[in-house]
């Protein structure tokens, strides 16, 4: 329930914590920054944390564990096998999911990776309402393909739509009946969409999506590592979830996918990745991955204190006043720079606030990666490291072309439980001082091109001399001022 406050213009997301530790932050001078982002290679991954003030680059694995979760790690059992933590992991997936058959993986991709080793046959298709790059990644490495089928609205920036990750429901069983079911490797339902925002996904469209995998006997896979978020919306945005509690509609959705996995970087901020089923039937087919990848049966690559900490977050997902969190500042920090006038997605989603960097440069071709370079620039203004989620977080065709994104766009992601309201509100003038002074930004080539997950460890350079200008022009309106 919203906490209202008596003078209306002083309305913010009121947090329902205490801070309790500190970590000490530095802030470089602009003329440091840039030197930092040109031996990062433009890449924003490649910063040293010592470089950065507001590191926004994700919330996976970086969220402020609970005192709960640090006091449960204390009690890990070590054991190579038997382990009484893994007992507490299966107890936790037990009570969110309902769900009894548990694989445990080292983190999310891990999860990927096991599914399209054991489902994805070459020559099939993995259909689902947007990709994300690893996920992509794994399947085309099996040899499958990828085929998007995100209702239209999910591709507007803004519009009034409450759950734009839907499946467009017509177009998957259009797809189905032309590719054939036998073709279709999975149906895997992202909530919430990360690479188009982090929006969510009605538990309506849900449930008709496993309608269809089971009329057509097409295994149904939900990828729920933004799942709390998307959770949330539901509760506040569904007229059909409003008076469900959060542990009956996680059951519900457990009753109708076939598999469940997630990243518990995010779901659960602990680290590690689980796979779940209340079949045992999907778990057989990928059990014997597990030892072959990530280690024994009851700790898959982790370790037993994460796993500690994994069991206390789960039930920590199940409470209201966690998972508001994250999304109320996502959806403050949004609503500032809206007002603003700085282009944002909208309405906001999970995960964090998305800057549409295709407005910022609305001329610069795809590939000079317009998302990338407004993440450089806004690291060079500010020492904040955002993410690109557009062309750049692509990978290139078989030919060697170059698939342009959807959307360009540039993610500050909102670790839970960590910034403060006066960050975001440093976090909203300097990207509204970078809208105003747009025109500046130039755009980027490749230097270093990987050809897997370039993203991640890509390095290129600016074109031209822009980012030096954006340097004049910062010291001409800030002075001395960090």
């Amino acid at each position: 329930m919203q906490i209202k406050f008596y003078q209306e213009e002083e309305q913010v997301p009121l947090e329902m914590h205490k801070v309790r530790v500190v970590q000490k932050l530095f802030l470089r001078p602009i003329e440091e920054r840039l030197q930092c982002i040109k031996e990062a290679g433009n890449n924003t991954f490649l910063l040293q944390n010592r470089d950065i003030y507001l590191d926004m680059l994700t919330d996976s694995g970086v969220n402020a564990m609970s005192d709960l979760q640090l006091a449960a790690s204390m009690r890990a059992d070590d054991s190579y096998a038997g382990s009484e933590t893994f007992t507490r992991v299966k107890e936790a997936v037990k009570e969110v999911f309902g769900t009894e058959n548990v694989l445990p993986a080292h983190q999310g991709r891990a999860c990927e990776n096991i599914l399209a080793s054991a489902l994805v046959k070459p020559g099939q298709t993995a259909l689902m309402n947007f990709h994300f790059t690893t996920t992509k990644a794994h399947i085309t490495r099996t040899g499958g393909t990828v085929e998007e089928l995100v209702a239209e609205k999910g591709l507007k920036p803004q519009s009034s739509d409450p759950f734009k990750g839907d499946f467009d429901l017509k177009k998957l069983r259009t797809t189905i009946k032309e590719k054939g079911a036998e073709n279709i490797a999975f149906v895997r339902v992202e909530a919430g969409t990360n690479l188009i925002g982090g929006q969510p996904v009605s538990l309506e469209n849900m449930l008709a999506v496993t309608d269809i995998c089971h009329d057509n006997n097409i295994i149904s896979v939900l990828d729920a590592s933004l799942l709390q978020d998307n959770v949330y919306f539901m509760k506040t945005r569904e007229a059909r979830c409003k008076y469900m509690d959060l542990k009956t509609i996680y059951h519900l959705l457990a009753d109708h996918f076939d598999i469940i996995y997630f990243s518990a970087r995010k779901l659960g901020f602990a680290k590690g990745g689980i796979i779940t089923s209340k079949d045992e039937r999907f778990t057989k087919m990928m059990v014997e991955y597990i030892p072959l990848y990530e280690g024994f049966l009851t700790y898959g690559g982790m370790d037993v204190r994460s796993m500690e900490a994994m069991a206390q977050g789960l039930y920590e997902s199940l409470d209201m006043e966690y998972i508001s969190q994250g999304p109320e500042f996502i959806n403050y920090l949004a609503k500032e720079l809206n007002d603003y006038g700085v282009p944002v997605i909208l309405p906001a989603g999970g995960l964090g606030c998305h800057l549409n960097a295709g407005a910022f440069v609305p001329d610069m071709p795809h590939e000079q990666y317009p998302a990338a370079a407004v993440a450089a620039a806004l690291y060079i203004v500010s020492g904040i490291r955002g993410m690109e989620r557009g062309t750049l977080s692509e990978q290139r065709n078989p030919d060697g072309t170059e698939p342009f994104a959807e959307l360009e766009l540039m993610r500050l992601a909102v670790p839970r439980r960590v910034y403060t309201l006066s960050q975001l509100k440093y976090v909203a003038d300097r990207v509204k001082w970078l809208w105003d002074n747009r025109e500046l930004i130039g755009g980027l080539e490749w230097v270093e091109e990987p050809s897997v997950l370039r993203f991640f460890t890509g390095r290129l350079k600016e074109i031209g001399f822009w980012q030096e200008q954006l340097l004049e022009k910062f010291r001409q309106d800030f002075g001395d001022s960090l």
